[in-house]
């Protein structure tokens, strides 16, 4: 988020000024293709996923450049010229070093992935409107403009994920038109001026009678276009079909390519330039052209986003801070005084020493609970209005247990933005214990952190009216959310809970929790875990019936529990919850832990560090028109699978020409065991500067449904160990699971059709199925049982119900789980769509402004109109040329394009 006291750039006609780097010294790749997985069918392109985040981050700097941060000096555009430019680069230079992108590279990630799954989710990768083919440029206006105008409600409405969802599909469509069209074979050298704005005309457009290609029995096509000036694009398959010849000889074009069955139809051949390979593409000599203009209207549609947003909102949309967000989700019962009022001290501490600063929390979530209800949930941007509805809640009424806390979690899960921390405060069991499985697999899919603050003591009869006698293990639903999410339950007192809130609290500063062997105390064995040279802040956090415990540091130096300064670091105790921070910077190699307890004591060691990683689960989709890796939530059982790992940190470390660190394998750990399931080798993808690597999991190892935890292996510059876990395990679940809708939004008073498709590649399986929509509205399904064989699929079909009185520019999230009965056992599956209902336009958001023709906007100051081309991940800027687009300035590298 920027700085509090930067006033918006964007409330009139912004300046572009944007920096594109070298198309050509990209990794081999290939576009209008998905994702990186494409290289393999045409190498020396560029693809949906490298248009997209080269877009992001060339309107970031841009952003940077305009709004330098208070106390440090302004980004200068010369500094990131003849250099290879990185999110990790560009964030140190902005936020200072040592600040992380994961949080701006996990928000950019959803939206490529989002871009990449049109060309494979049912619903929409044979939808001609999606992806301006068979000469549907009207229909396909209307749908890339509807979902960016959703994109842009969802964004208002704090609704980020959805926001970046529609985004991504968005720019799916704006990127094929340039692709799939005949705009650069009329010899356009910019972006169409209408695309984007849904009150101008699209002109002199084919008619349906009007030929457009002739016959071409080669697979490279370049003179198959008819000489005329009317814009058309090619038909792809038989959904529509294309007309039959007007002519002897000249009839409509088609997409053109080896999977496209229109194509072997007169006129044969195809004007698609999707990639390289004339395999593919039978205009692949104008790739480049496409996709240069392609990436020219991505900024186009970013930096529309940043208009109509203002500069702190498009932040917010792709996560251009370093902070988490802060939800909170507190039992209100009559008993919880003292932890309400920890909660308060605790966010008013986060606020106050946050604001105005990198780290200040980008958004805030409060949901209220007792018995038997629970929410609203509260959502904002300002952290006073946050403050003053905290301040509202006081502990009233109820008293007796157990309460509605999963409900609460699910609803604030719901709105907490991806990659943040929730903090839950109750000294209640659950009453709604059946929802464990669910909440379990949506903290995975929001990849949210859920820490619970218990101040009852689980082993404890009395206190709290009840209305029934209560198992001692009734808080393991919490223990399994937590271990899901990669949180953690802790119990305390009232007389320590502020204490140890605030411990907690200061966790949210993206730290990455060491991993340690065993992962578990084990009677007489030590706990082990490494530190090298790139951590510092290291805390060691102990909680439950310990006796004692003892810490011993690579040279052989011991400290034990006593509180106060020690040899290795400090020891503060708060009841059975003991937290030791070690002096840096700590010695680097292998550290021992050694703990004496009652019962199963917790044990966990975090860092900070810049080094992290992100990884992402995929299909590979090679027998297709669009070759790419279908991404994934969760692996499935039996399927061939690629796991994307993406290391951030890694940025421009020491002087040039210093060695970087080197990663060689994942492994693959069983929950909460620790056992090693596997050891996978890395490849790395493109310059080893963006720290790209894929490992292929066989279906092998991923034959036994059930959790496992990711760690990332691998050596500094100079030849020392380094090791990363993942913030939060991941489940192999049983069937692959697809949940989907036609593309568009809701409207008050309508019916929705959606689709399922289920599939088993591990053998024959009885399931259950169960819906559910968030908010209630009505749902049908035709599918409540099924019985699959190995390799089958069964199709679904619901309808959504959406109530003439539903709240306009809100998110239903519709939800439906799997489960094996008796004879198919195994953890359920779970799918989750997000859809947004929105109102008649009164005003469309998108409409062009009185004072400007289109989304580039100009000034009347050439210093204030450039704009650089060229890679933003993977290349160089060197020397400069001059020119002009659309009367804003161009920079472009001698060697780009």
């Amino acid at each position: 988020m920027l700085p509090a006291d930067v006033p918006l750039s964007h409330q009139s006609p912004p300046v572009l000024s944007l920096l594109l780097l070298l198309l050509q010294l990209l990794p081999p790749t290939a576009s209008f293709f998905p994702n990186i997985w494409s290289l393999l069918a045409a190498p020396g392109s560029v693809t949906h996923q490298d248009l997209t985040e080269e877009a992001a981050l060339n309107v970031t700097l841009q952003l940077f450049l305009e709004q330098p941060p208070p106390g440090r000096p302004p980004l200068r555009l010369k500094d990131f010229l003849g250099r290879t430019l990185l999110a990790d680069d560009l964030f140190a230079a902005y936020f200072g070093p040592g600040f992380p992108s994961r949080r701006f590279r996990a928000a950019l990630g959803e939206v490529s992935r989002a871009n990449a799954a049109q060309d494979f989710l049912p619903t929409s990768r044979n939808d001609p409107d999606l992806h301006f083919d068979a000469e549907r440029l009207g229909q396909g206006r209307m749908r890339l403009v509807g979902a960016l105008r959703e994109a842009l409600v969802a964004a208002r409405a704090l609704e980020h994920t959805l926001a970046r969802q529609r985004l991504g599909a968005a720019l799916h469509t704006l990127q094929d038109f340039y692709s799939h069209s005949n705009w650069v074979e009329l010899g356009q050298q910019q972006p169409h001026p209408h695309l984007l704005w849904p009150r101008q005309e699209l002109r002199s457009l084919a008619r349906v009678d009007d030929p457009t290609c002739s016959d071409c029995e080669e697979l490279s096509c370049p003179g198959n276009l008819l000489g005329f000036t009317l814009l058309t694009s090619g038909y792809f398959g038989t959904h529509p079909s294309k007309p039959p010849d007007l002519f002897p000889n000249p009839g409509k074009c088609s997409h053109g390519g080896r999977f496209d069955r229109s194509s072997s139809q007169p006129p044969r051949g195809g004007i698609n330039k999707d990639s390289t390979s004339p395999g593919f593409s039978p205009h692949h000599t104008l790739h480049l052209q496409a996709a240069k203009l392609a990436l020219q209207a991505s900024i186009q549609a970013f930096s529309l986003l940043r208009n109509r947003l203002g500069d702190r909102g498009f932040s917010r949309l792709l996560d251009i801070s370093p902070a988490s967000s802060l939800s909170f989700v507190l039992d209100t019962t009559g008993s919880m005084g003292e932890e309400i009022n920890a909660a308060k001290i605790q966010a008013r501490h986060i606020v106050e020493q946050r604001r105005g600063s990198p780290m200040e929390p980008v958004h805030y979530v409060l949901v209220p609970f007792h018995d038997p209800g629970f929410g609203p949930v509260f959502t904002t941007s300002d952290p006073d209005s946050f403050w003053q509805q905290l301040n509202e809640i006081h502990a009233l009424g109820g008293g007796d247990e157990p309460e509605m806390c999963l409900s609460a979690l699910e609803l604030a899960l719901l709105h907490t933005p991806p990659l943040s921390d929730i903090f839950v405060f109750t000294d209640a069991s659950p009453k709604d214990a059946m929802l464990t499985s669910r909440v379990e697999s949506l903290t995975q899919e929001r990849r949210c952190r859920v820490t619970f603050l218990v101040t009852e003591d689980p082993s404890r009869v009395q206190g709290r009216a009840r209305r029934e006698v209560l198992s001692p293990l009734r808080f393991e639903p919490y223990e399994a959310v937590a271990l899901a999410s990669g949180g953690e339950v802790i119990f305390t007192k009232d007389e320590h809970i502020q204490d140890v809130a605030a411990i907690v609290g200061d966790s949210m500063a993206d730290l990455v929790t060491l991993p340690l062997e065993p992962p578990v105390v084990v009677s007489g064995r030590p706990l082990v875990f490494s530190v090298d040279s790139l951590l510092q802040k290291v805390t060691v956090r102990i909680h439950r019936e310990v006796s004692s415990f003892w810490i011993r540091n690579p040279a052989g130096v011991s400290q034990g529990q006593e509180e106060g300064e020690g040899p290795l670091g400090h020891t503060r105790r708060f009841g059975q919850f003991w937290i030791v921070t070690l002096n840096d910077p700590p010695q680097t190699g292998t550290w021992e832990i050694q703990v004496t307890a009652e019962g199963t004591p917790r044990v966990r060691v975090q860092a900070q560090t810049s080094l992290d990683f992100l990884f992402y689960f995929g299909i590979p989709m090679e027998d297709g028109p669009h070759p790419g890796l279908y991404p994934l939530t969760q692996p499935v059982a039996g399927l061939q699978t690629q796991l994307l790992v993406e290391v951030t940190g890694l940025g421009s470390r020491g002087k040039p020409g210093d060695p970087r660190p080197h990663f060689s394998h994942i492994v693959l750990r069983g929950v909460p065991d620790g056992a090693e399931q596997g050891r996978v080798p890395l490849e790395p993808t493109g310059p080893r500067e963006r720290g790209l690597f894929t490992a292929s999991l066989p279906p092998a190892l991923l034959s036994t449904t059930g959790p496992f935890t990711v760690e990332l292996i691998g050596q500094d510059g100079e030849g020392r160990g380094l090791h990363r876990a993942a913030t939060q395990p991941c489940t192999v679940v049983p069937v692959l699971l697809e949940l989907g809708g036609s593309p568009g939004f809701l409207a008050p008073g309508s019916k929705v059709p959606l689709s399922l498709r289920i599939t088993s590649f591990s053998g024959p399986q009885d399931l259950d199925l169960r819906t559910s929509v968030s908010p209630s509205f009505p749902l049908t399904s035709n599918l409540s049982r099924v019985r699959l064989e190995l390799n089958e699929s069964a199709w679904g079909f619901l309808c959504l119900e959406v109530p003439d009185s539903a709240m306009t520019d809100s998110v239903v999230t519709v939800t439906v789980t799997v489960t094996g009965r008796e004879a198919s056992p195994g953890p359920p599956t779970h799918a989750f769509l997000r859809l947004l209902v929105l109102g008649p336009a009164l005003q469309d958001p998108l409409a062009t402004p009185a004072h400007s023709s289109g989304p580039i906007l100009t000034s009347t100051s050439p210093a204030s109109t450039l704009v650089t081309q060229g890679r933003a991940r993977g290349g160089r800027v060197d020397k400069p040329w001059w020119g002009t687009v659309g009367g804003v300035l161009l920079l472009l590298g001698l060697a780009s394009w």
